[in-house]
């Protein structure tokens, strides 16, 4: 039986969604499939933060993070190294391990030094990585919204541009792409009081949180009309 464990790591989840996901992923979706489905799930989240539901929120955020974690693991792309090398601690524009990007509004991203004995531990860690970088009490959770569908456009860019062209620039694009995306998404679960690595694991105690088979067996025509 797969299963992700509540004190489980960003790359633990990326490892069990390769167990659960990746044969049906290789067997049955496009690159662009992936995509579809992970924008589709992201705008379904937003819209429980329109319609005030957080439980339609929480549940396609979630599924929309296993979906990033499907197109990351067909790119071979480290989400949580990503993740480490663009916050470590600091906020990967100004800095500052409090974000003061509205205050002092720079032009250019900030170098940073990395020390990794600050590395959070699990993916909870990250998360209250992320609510001290990017205080949630400092923006609605609409905004938080926003900035998680503005990043959602800007991974779609990114593979977009890779797959047009076959550039390496353009990979490391997507890398930085899809760890800002995931830093957004922790925003939205600290704006809404969601506890990601909690909620994942009640979702995925059992394999697929639908079929409860790994592989997963669901087929692509039942994907494509699930509702959550």
């Amino acid at each position: 039986m797969a299963a992700f464990l509540k004190d489980g790591t960003i790359a633990d989840f990326q490892a069990f969604n390769h167990v659960v996901y990746g044969r049906i992923d290789d067997r049955y979706y496009a690159t662009w499939d992936l995509l579809n489905q992970q924008q589709r799930f992201t705008m379904r989240a937003l819209k429980g933060i329109r319609k005030r539901d957080t439980e339609k929120l929480k549940l396609n955020l979630l599924v929309s993070m296993s979906f990033l974690m499907a197109i990351a693991n067909r790119f071979h792309i480290n989400v949580e190294e990503e993740m480490w090398r663009r916050f470590p601690t600091l906020c990967s524009y100004c800095g500052k391990h409090i974000c003061a990007c509205k205050t002092i509004k720079p032009r250019n991203r900030k170098e940073v030094v990395i020390d990794n004995r600050l590395r959070p531990k699990n993916m909870l860690g990250f998360q209250k990585m992320f609510a001290k970088i990017y205080p949630p009490a400092k923006r609605t959770l609409a905004d938080a919204g926003v900035h998680l569908a503005e990043e959602a456009g800007e991974v779609s860019e990114a593979i977009h541009n890779f797959i047009g062209q076959h550039k390496m620039r353009q990979l490391e694009d997507i890398k930085l792409e899809i760890a800002d995306y995931l830093s957004c998404l922790f925003g939205v679960a600290n704006s809404a009081k969601i506890n990601v690595a909690g909620e994942l694991a009640r979702m995925f105690k059992n394999n697929c949180h639908v079929c409860h088979k790994a592989p997963c067996t669901c087929t692509f025509a039942s994907v494509t009309r699930y509702r959550s």
